[in-house]
């Protein structure tokens, strides 16, 4: 298996990210990649990989949902008991990848996370499919369970309970306010384009950096 994983190789496109393309708002280039992505039917755009922390230092990563990208952050939606919403709640920092592979592309992205208030928790829980709201009241998330008939037992329950009309207290959005984007871009030879935005005080900093 290690052999076969060491010849694995995908050569990417002759086109990549220029300084041009790439300009000096790193949301608005978000928008645009996003745009191309759902344009060329990559497979849940929205997926992405969420890395948090304890506060010893000991990481942890998992797929979740971009649900909002706006110039005050990206939101994501979980269990405030779940493991990553522990960690948030002693270290409040996040970093987060996107990956469009059929692309060549990527975007990474890193800083302090909040809470959603209340109301912009309420609102978007409310929208969401009526399972999705009962699996929401019911799971015990990132707890040990004793097997698949408990976790169906307890959606039943909340299903004949009506616990899923309203928001459960312990679930909700988050926002991760971006001080560093990154932007990369698959090129041949392994010579990829990568350009990091920094918040600064007077908007955001562009660099290039070696791939």
């Amino acid at each position: 298996m290690s052999d076969e994983l060491a010849r694995m190789r995908t050569e990417y496109a002759r086109t990549g990210l220029e300084e041009e393309a790439a300009g000096q708002d790193p949301l608005a280039l978000a928008s645009t990649w996003f745009a191309d992505a759902i344009a060329a039917r990559v497979p849940e755009p929205n997926a992405m990989a969420l890395a948090t922390a304890s506060p010893g230092g000991e990481p942890s990563v998992r797929i979740v949902l971009l649900k909002g990208l706006d110039e005050r952050g990206a939101v994501f939606f979980t269990s405030y008991e779940s493991r990553k919403g522990r960690e948030l709640a002693q270290n409040p920092r996040a970093a987060a990848v996107m990956l469009w592979h059929p692309m060549h592309r990527q975007l990474r992205l890193e800083g302090p996370v909040t809470r959603l208030d209340p109301e912009e928790s309420d609102a978007y829980y409310l929208a969401r499919p009526e399972g999705a709201r009962i699996s929401a009241a019911s799971s015990p998330q990132s707890q040990v369970v004793a097997d698949r008939a408990e976790l169906e037992r307890r959606w039943h329950e909340a299903e004949a309970t009506g616990a899923a009309q309203r928001r459960p207290e312990t679930w909700g959005g988050y926002r991760i306010e971006p001080q560093v984007l990154e932007f990369w871009h698959g090129r041949e030879n392994r010579l990829h384009d990568r350009f990091r935005y920094t918040r600064t005080a007077d908007g955001w900093r562009r660099d290039r950096l070696a791939p």
